[in-house]
């Protein structure tokens, strides 16, 4: 990215030292005229040993455009492999939230694996340091899948909305300190199984309507996104379809969204933060549809796939094989138009552009 305020998508970003930014599945928080972008350090995790993730990192920028390393808030446990931080425990999608009533911050993480869970964690500042107070987590005892924390900046009010394997997506509010849930659930996109059923969970409001981002489930490998609008955060939702217009490749321009950041200091800029995990491994509709016929077949068996095809499944970049310490950054606008909400491909764009 360069220094006019302009997002370059399709190239490695960098920091003002030079080094590839890592902050992945990430999210940025807005603060005393500063913008920090948190996310998962990935600088380890080459795709041949056991690394997931090597603690949390987060940078700062007055523009968006040029990011300064303020280093690790949430460094891994080495000495521990039984700690949720150690660097083989699969941590990912960090989200944060200060809590207005009790000036915490608070830090929910999720584990991937069999017995998938959530970690929470609090701090008095935005950097930390960050103590661990709750792990190893299951609300409503299911399993824990990719997740959001929305808040409502009037009432201090937070909500959780969740995907759990193929369930279906769950929605709870939080209590008051952010550190447990309600109980009380909705649930909404079941009865499916992958690669269409739902995850990578992204919320946001505009102008009094509730908006969920979903992609669908095929490991690092993207795949069409789907967006859904309620009144409520518990719905009942209406699906918009994929908002991602003229993409050729069914993937969601080849990335998978982790936040929609609303620009403070702009009346409607709305910007879907992407990561594009694999950039080699370039998605077509014709891939695409070898993929999701491939995965559906092993979960319903009136799709029909041939050994070959589970072959070449098997050769691609699915959870634990890829290189994410190369992944890469998508930045988009978000548009609204009658009802609809649309992303389009911008390989360079201004901040500066938008009122």
């Amino acid at each position: 990215m360069t220094m006019d305020h302009t997002i370059v998508n399709g190239r490695p970003w960098f920091d003002r030292d030079g080094a590839r930014i890592q902050a992945h599945a990430g999210a940025i928080i807005f603060e005393d005229d500063t913008f920090y972008w948190y996310g998962e350090n990935k600088d380890h995790t080459t795709g041949k040993g056991r690394i997931w993730t090597w603690g949390i990192r987060c940078y700062s920028s007055k523009d968006l455009a040029s990011w300064k390393d303020l280093g690790l808030i949430i460094p891994p446990v080495l000495d521990d492999r039984r700690s949720p931080l150690h660097p083989t425990r699969r941590i990912d999608r960090p989200h944060i939230l200060r809590n207005p009533r009790t000036g915490k911050y608070v830090c929910w993480l999720k584990e991937n694996g069999k017995n998938a869970r959530f970690h929470v964690l609090v701090a008095d500042s935005l950097l930390g340091p960050y103590e661990l107070v709750r792990q190893d987590w299951k609300p409503g005892g299911r399993v824990a899948g990719d997740f959001d924390l929305a808040q409502d900046p009037e009432t201090g009010t937070a909500t959780l909305m969740y995907c759990s394997e193929w369930e279906g997506v769950f929605c709870s509010p939080l209590t008051d300190d952010y550190l447990d849930v309600t109980g009380e659930w909705s649930v909404s996109h079941t009865g499916l199984h992958p690669p269409y059923s739902r995850e990578g969970v992204t919320m946001f409001e505009r102008q009094g309507r509730r908006y969920v981002l979903t992609s669908g489930m095929s490991g690092y490998v993207p795949n069409p996104s789907q967006v859904d609008v309620a009144d409520d955060w518990q719905g009942p939702f209406t699906a918009l379809g994929d908002p991602h217009v003229d993409d050729a490749s069914s993937s969601s321009f080849n990335s998978q969204i982790s936040q929609v950041f609303k620009h403070p200091k702009k009346d409607d800029l709305y910007i879907a933060l992407a990561d594009r995990w694999v950039p080699d491994y370039v998605m077509t509709r014709e891939r695409y549809e070898w993929l999701s016929r491939t995965i559906a077949s092993h979960y319903d068996k009136s799709v029909k796939s041939s050994l070959r095809d589970t072959l070449q499944l098997l050769r691609t970049p699915l959870m634990g094989k890829a290189n994410t310490s190369l992944s890469e950054y998508i930045w988009l606008p978000l548009r609204f138009e009658n009802g609809e909400v649309r992303i389009d491909w911008k390989s360079e764009w201004s901040i500066d552009d938008y009122a």
